[in-house]
């Protein structure tokens, strides 16, 4: 895979840009990165402790993707397993983790770590059975070896 250079995050106020205007779809779109992504989820995990991310995170997903003229189908637009996978991914690293740090660092840090990698889930499922339209669709358990 490419790599990308990392964009990091210089204070908690930008990493609760992020999370605050996923949730109320005010995020510039071209600011929706694989970097927003994670900081958002580690946002959420760690300050919004009144969202279930396990059930509202596709949604609140979709929904922002939907709002900044996006598309949500067999192609495009939101993808369970890979949002799944990440979200288990933040937890891991969180776990690990001193979560008294600034957001931003932990942000930062996660971002270099196996799990902030943009290839990380391919670990775990074959490149076809992740991009399959029913991993985008659902949740599908991995091909080559177990999540930790």
């Amino acid at each position: 895979m490419t790599e990308f250079p990392v964009r990091h995050f210089l204070s908690d106020d930008a990493v609760a840009h992020i999370g605050e205007g996923l949730l109320s779809r005010t995020l510039p779109r071209e600011e929706w990165t694989h970097e927003a992504h994670l900081a958002a989820t580690t946002y959420l995990t760690l300050r919004r402790l009144d969202i279930d991310l396990d059930t509202e995170l596709p949604g609140i997903i979709s929904r922002y993707n939907e709002s900044v003229g996006g598309v949500n189908d067999d192609t495009q637009g939101y993808h369970d397993t890979i949002t799944r996978a990440f979200l288990r991914g933040v937890r891991l690293f969180l776990d690990e983790a001193d979560t008294r740090r600034p957001i931003h660092e932990l942000v930062n840090e996660l971002l270099h770590s196996p799990m902030g990698k943009r290839d990380w889930p391919l670990r775990f499922w074959s490149k076809d059975r992740l991009m399959s339209v029913e991993a985008r669709r659902k949740w599908i358990e991995p091909d080559l070896q177990d999540m930790p």
